[in-house]
């Protein structure tokens, strides 16, 4: 039986295990049950080399061929959101304020499919297939704890997908160069000083101060950045006042970063426009900027050409899509900052036929679950490729 005769006879069991696991999320940093559930599912499927990490709830199995070779590592994030579900789906969320609205419940099912897939093929493997079932995406700091926990060790090549509520089912994208920029967060506290609001000049009003400072913040985007260069400044938050007739002593905003640029350029010129803004009306200003992840970048051409053919081979020329570069992020290549060679794709999970038509973040995201086995069979395929280079 081939992979793809494989990936269909799986089918309805990589269906189950999304719903299962979509009904069962967890925040970052809290997936412990969602762990412990795939732990028994790989144990299942006869897979019983399992390490787990004792920092975060991250997840190693291996599936060991029977010969010799390299080890490629597929990866599947675990984490949910906390987003109130509203799709009426009859597994939705069991538990109310959560919610797989990202899909990392359909990349658990993919994974498991493939694993199962692979479980099958081992004896015409040639090297290992790590499994990795990695926690706390959302937050950013998931990866890094896999790597520190040596998850990643020994590794030759990785292979990752996020299933994309903008890109058609069954369509799945593997396209070079630039795929998902680094996200980096700030905060920005503004110190001002009350005063009746009658009597303005009494006081530094915080919240005007930050008015021009958002402003400012923004001519950087459109006036000091080369516009090839991709950058995104969103202030999320903002936060000041008491009451009002009372001029605001103190503004809190929170913000992100997204950009491709791997140097410091975009801080450096941040704190200089928060402190001259300040100064300029007497108040004083404090940023705090953290760098999350790094960009998602195809550029091995040898894993491309793999990821590709895979799709082709199993499906033919039409399954192949492409979409734009996007500005989300995701910390998938901070498994491979030790310069493991990686490629990333997208399943698409749109189709208006069936109603999935809602975007990754939305209270309403559904996906196609037809695609599912079909993520499953490329990454197992891109796996045996692989190893039997």
């Amino acid at each position: 039986m081939n992979i793809k005769e494989l990936s269909a006879k799986y089918s309805a069991y990589i269906i189950d295990r999304r719903r299962y696991y979509h009904a069962r999320p967890e925040l970052s940093g809290k997936e412990e049950q969602t762990r412990a559930a795939i732990k028994k599912d790989l144990q299942a499927l006869g897979i019983t080399e399992i390490a787990e990490c004792t920092g975060c709830f991250g997840l190693a199995a291996q599936i060991r061929g029977a010969k010799p070779g390299k080890t490629v590592a597929l990866r599947a994030d675990i984490d949910a959101l906390p987003v109130f579900e509203q799709t009426g789906l009859p597994f939705a969320s069991q538990t109310d304020g959560i919610m797989h609205a990202c899909g990392h419940d359909n990349h658990i099912a993919m994974l498991l499919g493939a694993a199962a897939i692979l479980q099958e093929l081992r004896t015409q493997l040639c090297g290992t297939v790590r499994l990795l079932f990695q926690p706390a995406e959302e937050s950013g700091m998931g990866a890094d704890q896999m790597v520190a926990e040596g998850m990643m060790d020994g590794v030759d090549a990785a292979y990752g997908v996020h299933i994309w509520g903008t890109l058609d089912a069954p369509l799945i994208d593997f396209s070079a160069g630039k795929r998902l920029s680094c996200c980096h967060t700030f905060t920005i506290r503004v110190e001002g000083s009350s005063a009746h609001g009658a009597a303005p000049h009494l006081g530094i009003d915080a919240i005007t101060v930050s008015a021009a400072m958002i402003n400012n913040l923004q001519q950087m985007v459109s006036r000091m950045n080369d516009p090839i260069n991709p950058l995104v400044l969103t202030i999320g938050t903002i936060r000041g006042g008491s009451r009002f007739n009372v001029i605001c002593n103190e503004v809190v905003m929170e913000g992100t970063i997204r950009t491709f640029s791997m140097g410091t350029e975009v801080e450096e010129r941040m704190r200089h426009i928060v402190a001259s803004t300040a100064e300029t009306f007497g108040a004083r200003a404090e940023l705090q900027y953290r760098y999350m992840t790094l960009p998602v970048i195809n550029s091995d051409e040898q894993l491309l050409r793999l990821a590709c053919d895979a799709v082709e081979k199993l499906y033919g020329p039409d399954y192949l899509g492409t979409h734009e570069t996007l500005m989300v992020s995701e910390d998938f290549s901070k498994l491979c900052v030790a310069g493991v060679p990686y490629v990333f794709g997208l399943v698409g999970s749109r189709n208006e036929a069936t109603g999935c038509t809602y975007t990754n973040h939305h209270e309403k995201y559904d996906v196609e679950e037809t695609v599912l086995h079909r993520g499953a069979a490329v990454a197992a395929q891109f796996a045996v490729d692989y190893l039997a280079q």
